[in-house]
């Protein structure tokens, strides 16, 4: 008797020692399953990333033109026409003793140059109000790689001197 029950558990043990191939399936599959999510994430994870980093670019652009809005107060109107290379830049060599409203144009000509520079098909804009104080609108747009277009907008306020 004592040799069937020794044997029996021989065999039991035997029968319990691997994976079968049903099982070694499943756990493949679950793995798969698992590393495409993974993958999944992690190609979210680049895209956030990305578009991230363009807005944080158009914040700093559009904060960029608020200062050169606050430096130069009397462009007013000026702000939402067309840039213009004014050589108004002492930085850049410019010697021309500039009005308000050409440094405004040549302010906005070498803002929309960054926003070009710095953001895919960037582009940038002033909108100004007249009231107490004078609004600006100032508007940045780029295209953003599986989203279209994108937009950034912040409105100040700057009272004249």
């Amino acid at each position: 008797m004592r040799a069937s029950t020794a044997h029996g558990v021989h065999a039991h043990a035997r029968k319990s020692a691997g994976f079968s191939l049903v099982e070694a399936m499943v756990s493949l599959i679950v793995i798969s399953v698992g590393m495409i999510g993974i993958a999944a994430l992690y190609g979210q994870g680049l895209s956030a990333g990305r578009t991230a980093l363009s807005r944080t670019i158009a914040v700093n652009l559009a904060s960029t033109m608020a200062e050169n809005i606050r430096v130069n107060r009397l462009g007013q109107a000026a702000y939402a026409g067309a840039g213009g290379d004014n050589n108004c830049d002492p930085a850049g060599g410019g010697g021309v003793d500039c009005t308000p409203a050409q440094m405004a144009a040549h302010d906005l000509f070498l803002w929309n140059a960054d926003v070009a520079a710095q953001l895919p098909n960037g582009a940038g804009a002033v909108a100004f109000a007249d009231g107490t104080p004078p609004t600006y609108t100032i508007t940045v747009t780029w295209d953003e790689v599986g989203i279209g277009p994108v937009t950034e907008t912040l409105t100040v306020q700057v009272p004249t001197i």
